[in-house]
């Protein structure tokens, strides 16, 4: 009778196969702070070349408040990426870009939707609030078609990816390794609901509790489907309807809305498989 060898674990242990890396808690908070600092520094250096010092000349201008938002996305989603290489090798699916079972994905999709828009609802009867956004404006959608259709893209494109890349793929997720979910996902909805924050007028501090409570489902549904398709599906939508609402861009939203739909159904489909969910 032979006896198989026993192999010793590898030193230092690896993670085993599947298994997505833990962030620390610190991870969002300061990963939010870097990526706000690095975000105010290269805008204010582009205003400088682009508009020079003239106080105000950026505001008004719908093209560099749109090449502003890509500055910012871009470093949003960088900076997530950075924080997560402190860790381990990042990878798309660390970050929720991965598969999920299609209908309680569209389950959980329509009930927080719902949810959403009923306590929204709610709100608004009760409150009655007067003040409105008036980021598609800022963006040039009365510019024209062509900022008609330059705002809807990154109101219902770049917005909901970036966004839900950030929030939901790094800072929720980075949260729920100290919080438990509803903690994690006031947290995060909070937070959320300030960086959409306009802050011109009393008003406005109107708008930051539908605000944070959209970011808080998102991050429930994220939870319970284990994915960030689902929930930039989701913020893809309401982005939609806010925008052919604020912006009379309907045409824009039916078309575009429709295509990042269909792009977060098909896109894990074409993707490599990827480890189990644990």
């Amino acid at each position: 009778m032979t006896v198989a060898p026993v192999q010793r674990p590898p030193d230092p242990p690896e993670l085993p196969q599947g298994a997505a890396p833990r962030w620390p808690p610190w991870y969002s908070a300061v990963g939010f702070l870097v990526a706000l600092s690095a975000t105010l520094i290269a805008v204010g250096i582009v205003s400088v070349f682009t508009t020079g010092l003239e106080e105000g000349a950026a505001e008004d201008d719908p093209t560099f408040t749109i090449v502003a938002t890509l500055i910012q996305s871009c470093i949003f989603v960088g900076t997530a990426v950075l924080f997560a290489s402190f860790t381990r090798k990042p990878k798309a699916w660390h970050f929720g870009l991965r598969r999920t079972r299609f209908w309680p994905a569209v389950g959980w999709t329509a009930l927080g939707m719902f949810s959403f828009y009923f306590l929204a609802a709610i709100y608004s009867v009760a409150v009655q609030p007067d003040a409105e956004q008036t980021v598609a404006e800022d963006l040039g959608s009365g510019q024209g078609t062509f900022g008609l259709i330059a705002a809807g893209v990154m109101i219902v494109c770049v917005a909901p990816f970036a966004e839900e890349f950030f929030f939901r793929g790094f800072f929720y997720k980075a949260l729920r390794s100290r919080f438990v979910p509803l903690a994690a996902a006031a947290i995060d909805g909070a937070v959320f609901g300030i960086i959409h924050f306009d802050f011109s007028g009393s008003d406005a501090l109107l708008i930051l509790p539908p605000l944070a409570l959209l970011g808080f489902i998102f991050c429930l549904v994220y939870e319970k489907t284990g994915s960030l398709y689902p929930v930039i599906a989701m913020h893809s939508i309401n982005n939609s309807i806010a925008y052919g609402a604020q912006a009379d861009g309907w045409e824009v939203s039916a078309v575009l809305g429709p295509l990042m739909l269909i792009a977060c159904m098909l896109l894990p489909r074409l993707s490599a498989p990827e480890p189990a969910l644990r």
